[in-house]
């Protein structure tokens, strides 16, 4: 049997805003498997859903560049803020994304691999601080994209039709909305059927007759499906428009979209400094 720690329990916690008790449950009867236990504490409590473990847990920024009809998106982090905004790091960002668009390819391993990783390494060297080139992005076609003002949200948008304003805006939308999938029927069945399970275990609580509860949980898929597709989102800059509404104006569509934000899904250590402190004393 899995060994449950009080870390693993503090984050169920911060995670799904469950007590400490049934977080401790939930881990025990999952054998200690965290994203288990969080779905069966949103069939038991009605929770609609969990935090992302270490959301924004890293430095660095976004890189784009978007002309002649190709796009490309890369994120390279760093350890801190203050190196994020060394001249030397943003230079090596530029570096980068020159390199994948005259090299036609986002493979970043053979791109690495064609001297950048030395330049990588020279940087690490210079401003003392780790340096990793994450991840990278490139479209061919109709693209658009934004960055956000500090550069640490990016998004890259594949487009048929429209004009650069509309896929500017389509663009900042996605980078305030943070859709998942461009349309509903893009979702896949394994996402829809695992919130399909929560909301009917949720539903089955209320203790209504079945008929209802079948109602009931295609009725918050739907709700579901609307919030996390792109053309079903409310468009932030005309809440009278739907997504879907604004393409349809401009015989326009949107065929894929990528969108970074600097660290998310990356853990990083935090140091209790006066626990360190004090055991060093101690």
């Amino acid at each position: 049997m899995a060994t449950i720690t009080a870390t693993m329990v503090k984050e169920l916690r911060v995670r799904t805003g469950v007590g400490m008790m049934d977080c401790k449950k939930a881990l025990v009867a999952s054998g200690g498997d965290m994203e288990l236990a969080i779905d069966d504490l949103r069939k038991s409590s009605g929770m609609k859903a969990a935090k992302k473990a270490g959301r924004i847990a890293a430095d660095g920024l976004i890189g784009v560049k978007v002309a002649d009809g190709k796009g490309v998106m890369i994120e390279v982090n760093c350890e801190t803020d203050f190196a994020a905004r060394d001249s030397n790091f943003i230079a090596f960002i530029e570096t980068v994304v020159s390199r994948i668009y005259n090299g036609e390819s986002a493979d970043l391993e053979s791109i690495l691999a064609d001297g950048l990783e030395q330049e990588r390494l020279a940087l690490i060297q210079k401003i003392g601080e780790n340096i990793s080139v994450r991840r990278a992005e490139m479209y061919n076609g109709e693209v658009a994209c934004y960055v956000h003002t500090n550069a640490k949200i990016g998004v890259l948008v594949l487009m048929q039709g429209g004009n650069e304003k509309l896929g500017r805006d389509i663009a900042m939308h996605i980078a305030a909305a943070n859709p998942q999938v461009v349309s509903p029927a893009d979702t896949s069945q394994s996402v829809l059927e695992k919130e399909r399970e929560i909301y009917t275990a949720q539903a089955e609580e209320t203790g209504k007759p079945a008929e209802i509860i079948t109602k009931m949980v295609e009725g918050r898929i739907a709700k579901f499906l609307s919030e996390i597709s792109l053309t079903e989102q409310v468009f932030v800059k005309d809440s009278d428009l739907k997504i879907s509404q604004l393409l349809s104006q401009a015989n326009a569509a949107v065929v894929s979209f990528s969108r970074y934000e600097v660290g998310e899904g990356i853990e990083k250590d935090t140091v209790d400094f006066a626990s360190e402190v004090a055991q060093q004393l101690a």
